[in-house]
């Protein structure tokens, strides 16, 4: 039977991920010609915008033999504004390689894949690509790597630093002969019996010392690292030997159908497809299965693995196996399928969109494609959380950062054949209340309805995010339209007194009553964001905005003029700590105030400054500080509108 490694490729965008994909593929023999990046060949970058700007915005799954083992490999996004697939490509795999040049060394978005690897406690390896390049030192990358992200690292290789296109890459781990000896300390301080070997001079097998790093890399304990130069296929082949040696060996299960659908394409021919990673049961050709996200069943059309860009029919997937799924229509990215959920989802303090933006076809008679390109692409992305507003025609995405718009821009012209107009992004802000208060609604005109209810309003613990309950007797209302009640609570929260979503609040019904002749269904659904809107009113709401964590690395003489922006830029920091002649600088700054500071860095610094961000959470600011928006579509406020717009009277 044959062993399965389901991995991921991480990287900095521009370290040679994409490249090394390729190498893999053409030096196990799997594609006859090696593609190019720069040419736009490469076999895992399909859309036309990824070929034309080299760089990939979208996960790619391929899959390939080696002898007695099947690899499933996933080419992830290298820049941040396409991390959401990157992100959740880390729930469908087992193990990692987090590949980083070998002259920009560890750079920002690296420490943060670095971060998400080790929260989620993934296998990896490292490998250290480009050592070819001028100004390439492994020595030096290596140093930076123990310093930044972590001192368990195990060199299996060494390289000179000498330019080099052969890349002189010499093995100092393997049964022949262990050059530094400090590899054997550091392996053998994971074995209680190879450390007392070792401090007693006793000789020490290859076999043990390799039995132990491969333990110890599986759990995380240590990290092995390669040197190569994949566009030369030079390291791959060690690579390759690497991830079936130490990274593990899917857990499988017979259990209840488990699985997770990490992303979601469409295909022209097969339409819609889902790429499925399987944690425990098995799924065939044909089967009904349930999408517990979404609370809905999908039948199962064909099941298939990608192999170079080819389909290939397989006709059912194993616990432990990564396939494509046709046939589900409903489904988006990040849902999970099966009886119960995997416990890694929660774990991921997914990198959320920041900022939002009004798209617009050029050509009015667009709209219509316009809007079902987002639903496609929402599908693909849910964190695009696209938001259509009907009575004023407008249509809203969320995004990571203004290169995601460039690239959405080329995806309508070219996949979709619609020319758009962006708007500019605006931060995303939230709300929260500002103090106790009620709510109160009485929905009993005009006949038929009757719905009436009064809410407690309270502010709650920040970051604890929205908490209902109902104090109220099924004899007051009875219990299917407190159902109800209960279901319309998230959309009443999606916009606040000033226009942003509302969070951090905890609601109680605590009076109201039904009627048996004049409710009717619906009544409680339209009641709930008047009688909610009337208590964020009489409560006042603060607004909340995004904070980002920082680290910053620059040039120790560089920390006065650092210092006093961050100080502009409301930031919270420690004190400075000083390594190599570097100052490295540790805190919190708000979004607002730190959108352009990376460029602004890398000008003030001549490039040698470094920053590393990643989304902390939302805190508290003044009006001032924060920015209001006015409510898009009709406020359940303005209640006489409200009732009309919701019966469609409008």
């Amino acid at each position: 039977m044959k062993e399965i490694r389901n991995i991921a490729l991480f990287a900095h965008v521009d370290a040679g991920k994409t490249t090394v994909t390729e190498s893999l593929l053409f030096s196990n023999g799997n594609i006859r010609t090696r593609g190019s990046v720069d040419k736009g060949t490469s076999h895992t970058d399909f859309l036309d915008i990824e070929k034309e700007k080299g760089i990939s915005v979208r996960a790619a799954c391929v899959s390939f033999e080696r002898e007695n083992t099947t690899i499933n490999l996933i080419d992830t996004p290298g820049h941040i504004d396409f991390s959401s697939e990157t992100e959740r490509s880390l729930l469908a795999i087992d193990g990692a390689v987090l590949i980083m040049s070998a002259v920009e060394g560890v750079q920002s978005h690296t420490e943060t894949l670095w971060a998400f690897l080790r929260e989620l406690k993934i296998p990896t390896i490292l490998f250290i690509n480009k050592i070819d390049r001028t100004g390439a030192d492994g020595e030096l990358i290596v140093e930076e790597i123990r310093s930044v992200l972590s001192p368990n690292i195990i060199e299996l290789q060494k390289t000179s630093n000498e330019t080099n296109k052969n890349a002189n890459i010499i093995d100092i781990f393997n049964e022949n002969k262990i050059i530094d000896n400090n590899i054997i300390e550091i392996i053998a301080e994971q074995n209680d019996d190879l450390l007392e070997k070792y401090f007693e001079d006793q000789p020490i097998k290859f076999e043990e010392l390799q039995n132990t790093l491969i333990k110890a890399t599986k759990e995380c304990k240590l990290f092995p690292v390669l040197y190569g130069v994949a566009k030369n296929e030079i390291g791959t082949k060690e690579l390759i030997e690497a991830i079936i040696k130490y990274l593990p060996e899917p857990e499988q299960s017979n259990n209840q159908l488990s699985g997770f659908i990490y992303k979601v394409e469409h295909d022209k021919i097969l339409g819609k497809i889902s790429h499925v990673r399987l944690f425990s049961g098995e799924i065939k050709s044909r089967d009904t299965v349930y999408n517990r996200t979404q609370n809905i069943e999908e039948k199962v059309a064909q099941i298939k693995k990608v192999f170079t860009q080819k389909y290939i029919d397989t006709k059912e997937i194993q616990a432990g196996d990564i396939a494509v799924i046709t046939g589900f229509v409903k489904s988006k990215a990040g849902d999970t399928i099966g009886e119960f959920d995997f416990d890694k989802k929660d774990l991921l303090k997914s990198e959320i969109p920041l900022l939002t933006v009004k798209v617009t076809a050029k050509n009015n008679a667009d709209a219509p494609k316009l809007l079902d390109a987002f639903r496609k692409l929402s599908d693909e992305d849910p964190n695009i959380n696209m938001q259509w507003l009907s009575d004023l025609r407008e249509l809203h995405i969320n995004i990571k950062g203004k290169i995601q718009i460039e690239i959405l821009t080329e995806i309508l012209r070219k996949r979709f054949g619609i020319e758009a107009n962006f708007d500019e992004p605006v931060i995303i802000y939230k709300e929260t209340p500002t103090k106790q208060a009620e709510g109160y609604v009485r929905y009993w005109m005009p006949k038929p309805c009757w719905a009436i209810m009064r809410f407690k309003i309270e502010p709650a613990e920040i970051g604890s995010g929205v908490v209902y309950k109902s104090e109220l007797s099924f004899d007051k209302i009875k219990q299917r339209y407190q159902n109800q009640v209960e279901r319309a609570i998230p959309k009443a929260l999606k916009q606040g007194i000033k226009g942003w979503e509302v969070t951090d609040l905890k609601i109680t019904l605590i009076d109201g009553e039904d009627h048996p002749m004049h409710t009717h269904p619906p009544d409680f659904t339209v009641a709930t964001p008047m009688g909610i809107m009337d208590g964020l009113q009489n409560s006042d709401t603060t607004l909340l905005e995004p904070i980002l964590s920082f680290r910053i690395t620059a040039p120790e003489d560089m920390l006065g003029k650092i210092a006093s922006d961050l100080t502009k830029m409301r930031a919270t920091f420690g004190n400075p700590e000083f390594e190599n002649q570097k100052v490295i600088l540790k805190g919190l700054f708000p979004v607002a105030t730190s959108l352009n500071y990376p460029i602004k860095l890398a000008s003030v610094t001549g490039g040698k400054g470094k920053i590393s961000t990643k989304f902390h959470s939302y805190q508290k600011c003044t009006l001032k500080q924060g920015k209001t928006t006015e409510y898009r579509g009709i406020s359940p406020l303005d209640r006489a509108k409200y009732i009309l717009h919701i019966r469609n009277a409008l």
